[in-house]
């Protein structure tokens, strides 16, 4: 039994919107990276279903799939280790407080 390609499209589209419903309404930093990581992982989904259903021989989608997820990853980091240094300036996560990057 295989599942049909509007059900991983739709449950695409649920996750990038959960993603950006997070990341446009968190105050929260690292709830905005986490969301955004949702939405990634959304389009990531996209490609790998589109692979598999046109049947293409080369294993172009998948190698650009690992790409993508390893540049998320790295983002990730950047991104944490930007919090952790905006944490230790200002004391909070919080969006709303970070008004001003200058120190």
């Amino acid at each position: 039994m295989s599942i049909p390609l509007g059900h991983y499209l739709i449950l695409s589209a649920l996750l990038f919107s959960i993603g950006l419903c997070g990341a446009l309404t968190r105050k929260n930093a690292i709830i905005v990276l986490i969301a955004i990581e949702v939405m990634f992982n959304a389009g990531i989904l996209n490609l790998i279903a589109f692979w598999h259903y046109r049947q293409f021989e080369a294993l172009t989608a998948q190698l650009f799939a690992i790409f993508a997820i390893s540049i998320a990853a790295a983002e990730s980091a950047v991104g944490l280790a930007l919090v952790i240094a905006v944490y230790r300036h200002y004391r909070s996560v919080d969006v709303d407080e970070m008004k001003s990057l200058k120190g």
